[in-house]
């Protein structure tokens, strides 16, 4: 058996770096602009420790400057620097990392605003360019300063250089066919939207003039503790940082030192369409580095419905999701994100009810779309998902099911295992101004519902029914208002039945009588609640869905219904059509034929008025 050592030369693994280091490209500036933050908070750490001496009134910073002349975008910092042997060692040795050379040595010293992780960051240049040089200097008496230079193939250069100042320039030489990164403005957007919290203050094209204005905020809001952040502050960073100038209705401030460390804002906007649910932005940091737009498998997905800023040191820069997936570190971070959201939800509902529900408007799409989506989050604001009643006043679900009350007051086993106990219905309206008539005949009898005015609302009822099968069960207020408003028992009038059912002359319309408590109406139209869900899941799934049965009630209580029979049959016939054309219009919209029979029937009547 033979044995020898893999090898990998760097004319083969270059143009991999170049082309799949990362997936965006742009993302190159982050990394070399990064590199620069991480060489000037190393020199602090020795400063601080006694190892280097800072120069009087120097300012830390990282200078940006494009020279379209010569092709070439300049990164230069102020910090560590380098000697010959570090470049050796940190530049032409790939995946060799400063930062955790650094942190080994200094271990004492902690890992506290460190970036960098895997060493690989600086060849990110080379996705961009085709030629990098660097000019550096260490912070070490004596050491001299050197200038690097490569094409990315697999030679390079090494060799002093008159630089006086500590730190390390990074000059790329842009590609040809990249030149969209020697535009000021291109520069200027990536450093706003990669390194706009970065700790030290970010310059493109710097003068030195005093007049200088950095690109960047060294200290986010979200950096700061909540209790020294004022409501001022807080919709400012968030109209700047988003660019929305709406206010949000209230925001959670996130600050865990332990078991991991995180700090954030999750902010709550006003909903700008209610029949929608509208995706947010929520920017995740490391370090105050951004790495990207709403990662799923760091923030819930209903979360992402928020604008919102996390930072989260324990999460790298450059790492594969199916790591995210599985890093129980993660894990924690995202239950803790939910606990803290369902905390401050129950808090404001606890402490300020007439705000919450003033909220409930932008809230209701956000709370009930995360109840479907994490069950832990259902878990937590189940008591305090809120609807609005017939009058327009908000309740708990146990204030329309009694039987939720009770329990909650008292959760006896014998009530736990009893097999008898029936869901309790719960109408509801989902369309006010097209079931209004119902809705009158439910405030005439002292009858409430519940009123849904968002799209996401029929999947959410099918989910609390789900979730408490024994316990309830939701039924358009159309469903069953003969049931709702059932008054003295009635034997069923055969004649009028005849009557009604040979002038609609429809078999899928089933008649029925039934004398109606506080029933105006001379009749109303029923539709069985499941099969009509079954329907309406049909063609939103594109299928061909077939007709409905409707049961027409005829209201035997209604005097006009009493005087039917006593009509000529031909009247009898136009009277009772008229009737269920009228029950029809305050059930649904009606169809072109159906409206052209309604308005045919209506000239009829209105000509045997008149003669």
């Amino acid at each position: 058996m033979k044995e020898g050592q893999i090898r990998i030369s760097s004319e083969n693994m270059m143009p991999i770096i170049k082309k799949w280091l990362y997936s965006d490209k742009d993302i190159f500036l982050r990394e070399i602009v990064a590199n620069g933050v991480d060489a000037i908070t190393k020199f602090k750490k020795l400063v601080t420790m006694g190892e280097a001496t800072e120069t009087e009134g120097e300012e830390y910073c990282v200078k940006i400057s494009v020279d379209k002349k010569a092709k070439t975008l300049t990164v230069e910092d102020n910090g560590i620097g380098m000697t010959e042997e570090e470049v050796e060692n940190y530049i032409t040795q790939i995946a060799f990392s400063g930062a955790s050379d650094f942190l080994a040595k200094y271990e004492k010293a902690g890992g506290d605003g460190i970036i960098g992780h895997f060493g690989l960051g600086f060849y990110s240049a080379y996705m961009v360019s085709e030629l990098v040089e660097i000019e550096t200097k260490s912070y070490k008496d004596g050491a001299a300063a050197v200038k690097w230079a490569s094409d990315g193939n697999s030679t390079y250069s090494l060799d002093n250089c008159d630089r006086q100042a500590r730190g390390t320039k990074i000059v790329m030489h842009i590609a040809a066919d990249e030149k969209e990164f020697l535009s000021d403005d291109k520069i200027k957007g990536l450093v706003r939207k990669y390194c706009s919290f970065m700790p030290y203050n970010i310059y493109v094209d710097y003068k030195g003039d005093g007049k200088d204005t950095p690109l960047n905020t060294t200290l986010p809001l979200y950096a700061k503790s909540p209790k020294d952040c004022t409501d001022e502050e807080y919709k400012n960073f968030y109209t700047d940082t988003f660019m929305d100038y709406e206010a949000p209705i209230f925001w959670v401030h996130l600050d865990m030192d332990y078991p991991f460390k995180l700090k954030g804002i999750l902010y709550f906007p006003k909903v700008k369409n209610k029949v929608e649910l509208e995706r947010g932005k929520v920017k995740l940091y490391c370090n105050q580095v951004f790495i990207a737009d709403n990662i799923k498998e760091v923030i819930p997905e209903f979360l992402m419905l928020l604008n919102g800023v996390i930072d989260c040191p324990d999460i790298p820069l450059n790492v594969s999701r199916s790591f995210l997936q599985n890093d129980k570190q993660v894990q924690r971070i995202t239950k803790y994100i939910v606990k803290k959201v369902s905390d401050k939800l129950t808090q404001l509902y606890k402490n300020d009810r007439s705000k919450y529900e003033e909220c409930w408007g932008d809230l209701a799409n956000f709370i009930k779309f995360g109840c479907i989506k994490e069950s832990d989050f259902y878990d937590k604001i189940k008591d305090i998902i809120i609807w609005k009643d017939l009058d327009g006043n908000y309740k708990p679900l146990s204030d329309f099911v009694p039987a939720l009350a009770e329990e909650e007051k008292e959760q006896s086993k014998e009530k736990e295992e009893a097999k008898d106990v029936k869901p309790q219905t719960v109408y509801y309206v989902s369309d006010a101004q097209q079931q209004a008539q119902y809705i009158k005949l439910f405030k005439e009898n002292d009858l409430n519902a519940i009123c849904c005015d968002t799209f996401i609302d029929p999947h959410f009822i099918s989910f609390i029914e789900y979730k408490m099968p024994d316990k309830v069960k939701f039924m358009r207020i159309d469903a069953d208002v003969a049931g709702a408003l059932k008054g003295e028992d009635s034997a069923e009038d055969s004649v009028i039945i005849d009557i009604f059912k040979n002038a609609v002359a429809d078999d899928k319309v089933t008649v029925k009588t039934q004398a109606l408590k506080n029933g105006g109406v001379p009749a109303i139209i029923n539709v069985d609640e499941y099969m009509r869900r079954y329907s309406e899941m049909g063609q939103f799934y594109g299928m061909a869905g077939g007709q409905i049965g409707k049961t027409l009630i005829v209201n035997t209580a209604n005097p006009l219904v009493e005087k039917i029979k006593s009509l000529p049959d031909e009247k009898q016939k136009v009277a009772a059509k008229y009737i269920y054309s009228l029950a029809l219009v305050s059930f649904k919209k009606l169809s072109p034929d159906e409206l052209n029979d309604f308005v045919s029937e209506s000239l009829n009547l209105l000509e045997n008025f008149c003669n």
